[in-house]
């Protein structure tokens, strides 16, 4: 199972968590790759201005290869990568787990309606408590439910035929 973790990848506290992030998913669930968009590369850099072309085409085929995406919500405002990663991932019918441990709030379950109503699962898990082994038990439980959820949706529609 392919799982796209759309996140913010600016800071190096932001990189470190993704990568926590995907090798607890990865230990937590049989199967799992995990594809961090941080790492695509091209050349000698992540960030010339001569590659952004082709990280765009490779974040966007990381979404549609991919079987749910994880979207880290954090921030005063959804991060607008991930916000556009959503976007495909939606239409697509690829199921999205949101995850908030900023505990600021916003419309709807602390984010903007348009990226809860995305969100095939969302998790929120307030910063306080700073227990990553519980967030990824329950971030790997909530990635589990939206397969399911695809799952049934799927073998719905196969039905209706």
């Amino acid at each position: 199972m392919r799982i796209y973790l759309s996140a913010p990848l600016f800071t190096q506290v932001q990189r470190q968590w993704n990568r926590r992030l995907a090798a607890g998913l990865q230990e937590r669930i049989a199967g799992a790759e995990v594809i961090l968009p941080q790492d695509y590369k091209f050349g000698q850099s992540y960030n010339k201005p001569k590659d952004f072309k082709r990280i765009f085409k490779a974040c966007v085929e990381g979404v549609r290869q991919a079987d749910v995406m994880v979207a880290v919500l954090d921030g005063a405002d959804v991060d607008s990568g991930t916000a556009m990663e959503m976007g495909i991932a939606y239409e697509r019918g690829i199921p999205i787990v949101g995850v908030r441990t900023d505990y600021r709030e916003s419309q709807d379950r602390g984010v903007n309606l348009a990226i809860a109503g995305a969100c095939t699962e969302l998790l929120r898990e307030m910063s306080f408590g700073e227990d990553m082994e519980q967030l990824l038990k329950d971030l790997a439980g909530k990635v589990v439910a939206a397969l399911k959820k695809s799952d049934k949706r799927t073998q719905r529609k196969a039905s209706q035929a």
